[in-house]
């Protein structure tokens, strides 16, 4: 019989001891302002200002206040908004990303790279240096106080970044197996659909998870376009709470916590692949 080999665990060096020491101090500053926003979300006013510590025990856990949050804080129509309006942004971005970085990189014409290289100029720009810009287009066209007063900017400056990383990637392609797809009868969208987009998955993962980050508690243009309650987005639901004089901070905490469990998750579940997307298509570009 063949003697097993017993496999020897490493020897436990002070090197290591002071690693893991030193990533659980960090993964401990990391988490600590999520800790804090459920725990100041679960207490009263009085014991928020009263508190003189980073930490309240409350007296009695103050779950009212996630009712609050969904009943008089409109939370799930206000997520409904949210979800509806970053979805769409996220298929658009995804179809230009796509099929620009393929005009960009695979179809021959004059200035395909300055082409590119305007796209990716957006980059640079600030998404609220065009509000006023925007609220006068918007009132022109009377498109204020509808989705397409949010997701018109939302996708203009989540694109970029998808061209960035998708024409990046795609341009390590070879150009053999799309040359062969179009000898054989298929079109250009043929190509994108059948063989570009199966090798895309990684940078189209991290372009839908950058988007929805991006946007998700985005308040700002929500604010200055937005008037009613038809399309408003998460963010609107902690003004619910706000009053002239007195505010209900627990139910404010308790909202922010809600809106931010969703990213968090989502961001945690696929932390790899935003990883994985980033250094692929910032390589490969």
């Amino acid at each position: 019989m063949k003697e097993e080999k017993i496999r020897q665990r490493p020897p436990v060096t002070i090197g290591k001891i002071i690693m893991v020491s030193v990533l659980i101090m960090v993964a401990g500053i990391q988490m600590f302002p999520l800790i804090w926003l459920t725990n100041f979300s679960l207490a009263t006013n009085t014991e928020i200002f009263a508190s003189s510590t980073p930490l309240i025990i409350p007296d009695r856990i103050m779950f009212e206040n996630y009712i609050a949050a969904f009943i008089d804080g409109h939370f799930l129509l206000y997520f409904r908004n949210s979800l509806i309006i970053n979805t769409l942004a996220v298929l658009l971005v995804i179809f230009i990303s796509v099929t620009a970085s393929y005009a960009c990189t695979r179809m021959r014409f004059k200035f395909a790279g300055l082409m590119r290289n305007i796209l990716l100029i957006g980059m640079m720009i600030p998404i609220h240096t065009t509000l006023l810009p925007n609220y006068v287009m918007y009132e022109t066209l009377y498109i204020t106080d509808t989705m397409w007063a949010l997701l018109i900017p939302y996708v203009a400056f989540s694109m970029p970044q998808g061209v960035f990383l998708t024409s990046g990637f795609m341009s390590s392609i070879p150009r053999e197996i799309e040359e062969s797809a179009i000898v054989d009868g298929c079109g250009h969208f043929g190509v994108i659909w059948n063989i570009s987009l199966p090798m895309l998955k990684a940078p189209l993962i991290t372009v839908t998870i950058m988007t929805y980050l991006n946007n998700w508690n985005e308040f700002m243009m929500a604010m200055t376009y937005l008037r009613s309650q038809t399309w408003r987005t998460l963010p609107f639901s902690i003004l619910e709470f706000t009053g002239q004089y007195m505010s209900n901070f627990g139910a404010q905490f308790a909202v922010m916590a809600l809106t931010a469990f969703p990213a968090v998750f989502i961001y945690i579940i696929l932390n790899k692949h935003i990883t994985k997307g980033v250094a692929m298509g910032a390589v490969k570009g």
